[in-house]
């Protein structure tokens, strides 16, 4: 399994959020790049970054320091927000973006993301982030009109290889992902699962391996004890 450090950017800065409310933001660093430095210091072997920015607005805003963190660390990055065109998708992955995930745009424009799969196959992930059962988009602000387990036999027959799965309701509160949830999707689908959201302890990182799971993002936890990212690396 892998851990994800997530480095989630607002205005330049690396930042948390609580369940997606860009009102209750906490700056981590002023520097991305170094938060990188930090996590890629302590063993991580990806990095999961999202332009809060972009996922608000539809645009690229923190591109550049994307960009300028994914060629100074010798590490894969995936990458998420706000990108909705298959011109933004390949500006990333030519920069050496190794995993470009798309939700909005999956959701809003399959025939986009069908597309996108035929040119850069598994460098496209699609992210899920739900709220009881239904996805969100828009940076969390907008309800889909589908259901999740519906997005999920869509997305897998149009190729999709890898899914990161985020219960907003998790999101930031320190409280453990939905593992039911999480369960429920590894039965459900042969796509590789990304669990985000609520990923706390050494024990939940235990239980997510011992469940299969492909991969974890974490975040508020490691930055709030930066210790703990080291414990839960030692259990990989």
């Amino acid at each position: 399994m892998i851990l994800f450090p997530a480095i989630d950017i607002q205005n330049g800065k690396c930042v948390r959020l609580v369940q997606g409310d860009f009102n209750k933001e906490t700056v981590y660093h002023d520097s991305p790049l170094e938060m990188g430095k930090q996590w890629l210091a302590q063993g991580a072997t990806w990095l999961h970054v999202v332009d809060l920015d972009g996922a608000n607005t539809g645009k690229s805003i923190n591109r550049d320091a994307i960009i300028e963190l994914v060629n100074s660390l010798q590490l894969p990055v995936q990458v998420g927000g706000g990108i909705r065109s298959i011109e933004a998708i390949e500006d990333y992955v030519i920069n050496g973006v190794e995993r470009v995930i798309l939700g909005t745009s999956a959701i809003n424009n399959p025939s986009m993301l069908q597309q996108a799969i035929t040119r850069f196959g598994k460098q496209i992930a699609v992210s899920i982030d739900a709220k009881n059962g239904i996805p969100t988009i828009a940076g969390w602000t907008e309800d889909a009109t589908t259901d999740v387990p519906s997005l999920v036999k869509k997305i897998e027959k149009m190729g999709v290889q890898t899914i990161i799965f985020t219960d907003i309701t998790k999101d930031g509160m320190l409280a453990g992902p939905n593992f039911e949830e999480l369960k429920k999707l590894q039965n459900e689908t042969k796509m590789d699962i990304i669990a985000s959201g609520g990923v706390t302890t050494v024990q939940d990182v235990e239980k997510l391996k011992q469940d299969s799971l492909y991969g974890a993002i974490v975040g508020k936890a490691i930055y709030e004890n930066e210790t703990r990212f080291r414990k839960m690396m030692e259990v990989l």
